[in-house]
């Protein structure tokens, strides 16, 4: 097989962010595959065809994909962030797994600065330490699952960065969340609220848990909840490296 197939990361926004690596692939390909928004911040060019899709057809996605690369083309799959981070990457390879005549493409997936990693650094340093990321949107996984998840991460102590907290589809699903962290005893662990990091319209707000309400939230804001040792200094919040 001749074609290839890149799963790209493009990073939080800003073009800056987007890696040396990315660029290359993206100058190379013949063809752009992904979710409709994450594709338009590729530039259009001759020879490039733009392939935009809807949210929630992530494996037929996938699947076109690969049957473009098998046909000889060059394909990157975009993904915001990094495509391995509830992203396309996983996709890939689960249609991968359901279509093995094409086990021999050339396959590679190239990181990006994922949202939690830039919302981070715009905070300080509140992941300093154990830390786990959990996406709150039940579209993929049941509720109680995420409530379990959130129970165990609040009582490791972990700081606990939440992706897709609130949509307009699913408002109820952040105001349980921060009830459960609340019944976890995390009251009064600093929450970062970070929205359209790296876009022109950024927002960075640090509250109390107990403070926060649902409407801080939304489909671009990543929310990362300090562990039971996060502290500020100045603006700036950070999780220390030691653990007594």
């Amino acid at each position: 097989m001749t074609g290839s197939l890149t799963v790209a990361g493009l990073g939080p926004g800003d073009g800056a962010l987007v890696t040396p690596e990315v660029s290359a692939a993206l100058a190379a390909a013949t063809d752009i595959v992904g979710y409709a928004p994450y594709v338009t911040r590729v530039q259009p060019r001759d020879g490039l065809t733009l392939h935009p899709s809807d949210n929630r057809v992530e494996l037929q996605r996938a699947g076109d994909a690969l049957r473009l690369a098998a046909e000889g083309r060059h394909v990157v799959v975009v993904s915001s962030g990094d495509p391995g981070v509830f992203a396309m990457a996983s996709a890939v390879f689960e249609a991968l797994e359901a279509a093995p005549q094409w086990q021999d493409l050339s396959i590679r997936v190239l990181p990006g600065v994922t949202a939690m990693l830039a919302a981070a650094a715009r905070a300080g340093a509140p992941l300093g330490h154990d830390f786990c990321a959990i996406n709150l949107s039940d579209n993929l996984k049941p509720w109680p699952m995420i409530e379990k998840r959130l129970r165990l991460a609040a009582e490791a102590d972990f700081a606990i960065a939440m992706y897709n907290p609130r949509s307009a589809s699913r408002p109820e699903g952040f105001e349980r969340t921060l009830a459960v962290l609340r019944e976890a005893g995390c009251g009064e662990r600093l929450v970062v609220f970070a929205r359209a990091v790296s876009a022109p319209d950024e927002r960075i707000e640090t509250v109390r848990l107990n403070d926060a309400t649902p409407e801080m939230a939304d489909m671009r804001t990543l929310v990362i909840v300090g562990n039971s040792a996060t502290r500020r200094v100045g603006r700036w919040v950070y999780a220390p490296r030691h653990a007594r």
